[in-house]
Parts: structure tokens; C-alpha cells; sequence
């Protein structure tokens, strides 16, 4: 597997002061650059996760993570032999990158990507714009990032088979979504059949549920601001809500994502939908809405449970016993 991890966002954007406020207010990422030029955010201790500038060529571009130069040409071989068109970028954008080397391509329907190696990292620390535990990153990557596209079939063998994304699982009903990982993440991008193009969302991830919890108050303060209400999903087990970001897309803020074994993982059909609960989506059509609620429904009606995935560090067993639980273990 030649992808490492998602590892930055570069979006084009007029509106810097409305990112700016929701990439620190809401967000809680560091600004360190703001200039005529754009918006430059950390996350970690990457010198930069999250650029916006005013007249990208691009309205979004993907970064992927590889291991070094010869991966970063393994990969660029394998592009050009499967009639990709690659171009070294040169080292002034690497430097813009914050990262040793970099080529850009595209998928088959003009999705910008880049993948690169060397990023750098920062010799200060990392200081969120408002108290916060922090964000899991590192080798998982910024979070994950999702498509919209018109038609899954007609790009899904281009990520599968030329850049190496194995699947995680996928849903049909009431539309299709497909889930992918590179690494342990559940999954690190995700391609969603809506007829549409551009970015459906971005995930990032935090490392306490009260992180979420305290950026859900502060977006229900904003009238619009949350696409999604707080809720659970049925595959990757988060704890999250939605907002929409300053360029309409949405950032999922979350908690408690799951970890697979990309050697031994078999990817599924998941039928019980999207959310365990929550999560409602008003702004669907009334036919997909319908779907979603008969089948959180039937998650419900079939008692349908997940561990929560939580670090070590980040809980305290409570006295007693637990019932479900102690079934559970006892039917593995």
C-alpha cells in the first residue's frame, strides 16, 4: 500500500475572515499564517494541515502521504502507466507544501490531488485557538476526507486499483457510500453518489468527547452552522456533528473513531444505515430522509450496540457490571 495517510487540505476561497474565525472559533486550529496570500492552520506538529488561499487554480486539493522519494516515484510510475497524466511540481510549491517533494495529478473526473513525502514539522508546539484536547493525527492522518461524485463506478477503480485504497465497507440505501482506509482509520476517504461533484466533508477527530460536545454548543449559537445534528455512525463508531464551513461544505467534528487491521480486514455491505442515532439531516430530500429514519429505526428496534472506541487515558471504569456488555463478551 503506497498512500499513507490524508495528509493535508488546500482549498480556494474568497471568504478568509469567515475561515479564519471558523478554523480557530469553532475548529479550534492554530493560525499561523494570515497574509494576502491566504490562511495557513496546524492541527499537530505538522507546520501546516489546512491552507485556504483567495485564487487557488483549484477548488480543493487532497494531499497523500507516502513513505519517501522511491515511493513517491513507485507511485508516479504506476499513475503514468495506468495514463494518468503526473506532474512534478516544483520545489517552490514544495516549499509552499511544507514538504520535501511533491507531484499532482488528477482523478478521471478532475479531482485535484497531490501526494508527496518529507513533511515538515514544526519546532513549537502545537496551540489550539480555544482550550482543547487536542487532535488524533500522527500516523492516522489529518482525518478523512469525502466526495461527491455522479457515478461510484466510474472512479472507484481508479482509487481501488491505481492508488491502492481497500475498501472498508459500503451502503446502498438510500444512496450509495463507499469507505475506504489506507491505515488503521476506519476509513480516510469516502466517495458518495449524490450527482453532484466537490467535497462532500472532511473529518477531523479529537481526542475528548467533551471537545465535540463544546464545539457542538458553540455551533448550535449560529443559526445554520450545524448540517448535521450530534450523532453516532454504524461503521466507524464516532461521536460527531456537522458544520458547514465557510465554503459549504461540511466538517465532521468527532470523537471515538474506530481502528481496523488493514491485513486482515473484509469490507461488507452495512444495512442498519448511516447512525446508530442522531445525526438527522434535515436539508435531504424528503425521500432520502424517510429511508434514514426508517432505518435508524430499525437499528433501534434491533438493539444494534457498539464498544466505544476510547484510548487509554481517556476513561475511568465505573463500578458495577454491565449486562450488555457481559452478553456481549460471552457470545465472542
Amino acid at each position: 500500500m503506497q498512500l499513507q495517510s490524508f495528509g493535508y487540505l488546500s482549498i480556494a476561497s474568497d471568504r478568509l475572515e469567515d475561515w479564519a474565525d471558523f478554523g480557530t472559533r469553532l475548529l479550534g486550529l492554530q493560525l499561523v499564517e494570515r497574509s494576502r496570500a491566504g490562511l495557513v492552520f496546524r492541527m499537530d506538529d505538522r507546520r501546516q494541515r489546512l491552507v485556504v488561499s483567495p485564487h487557488g487554480a483549484h477548488p480543493h486539493v487532497f494531499g497523500w502521504e507516502v513513505d519517501g522519494p522511491q515511493a513517491l516515484d513507485a507511485l508516479a510510475a504506476r499513475l503514468e502507466g495506468a495514463g494518468t497524466a503526473v506532474v512534478r511540481r516544483p520545489a517552490g510549491i514544495a516549499e509552499e507544501r511544507r514538504v520535501a517533494e511533491v507531484i499532482a495529478f488528477a482523478d478521471p473526473k478532475g479531482n485535484r490531488l497531490e501526494a508527496f513525502h518529507g513533511a515538515e514539522t514544526a519546532a513549537e508546539p502545537f496551540i489550539p485557538a480555544r482550550p482543547l484536547s487536542g487532535f488524533r493525527t500522527g500516523a492516522l492522518g489529518m482525518g478523512h476526507a469525502v466526495l461527491h461524485v455522479e457515478r461510484i463506478d466510474e472512479v472507484r477503480p481508479f482509487y481501488e486499483d491505481v492508488l491502492g485504497f481497500r475498501l472498508s465497507d459500503y451502503t446502498l440505501t438510500p444512496y450509495k457510500v463507499f469507505f475506504f482506509h489506507i491505515n488503521p482509520r476506519h476509513h480516510s476517504f469516502a466517495l458518495v453518489e449524490s450527482g453532484r461533484r466537490g467535497i462532500h466533508h472532511v473529518m477531523m477527530e479529537l481526542f475528548s468527547l467533551d471537545d465535540v460536545g463544546q464545539a457542538y454548543d458553540l455551533a448550535l449559537a449560529e443559526p445554520g452552522r450545524v448540517s448535521s445534528t450530534l450523532g453516532r455512525h454504524t461503521n466507524d463508531f464516532m461521536t460527531s456533528f456537522y458544520a458547514r464551513s465557510p465554503s459549504g461544505f461540511a466538517v465532521e467534528y468527532g470523537w471515538g473513531g474506530r481502528a481496523v487491521d488493514p491485513a486482515a480486514w473484509l469490507p461488507h455491505e452495512s444495512t442498519h444505515g448511516s447512525s446508530l442515532w442522531g445525526h438527522e439531516r434535515p436539508w435531504l430530500p424528503a425521500d432520502h430522509l424517510a429511508e434514514i429514519h426508517r432505518l435508524r429505526e430499525a437499528a433501534a428496534a434491533d438493539g444494534l450496540r457498539a464498544p466505544v472506541q476510547v484510548l487509554p487515558g481517556n476513561f475511568e471504569v465505573g463500578p458495577g457490571v454491565c449486562p450488555w456488555w457481559d452478553a456481549l463478551r460471552s457470545e465472542r
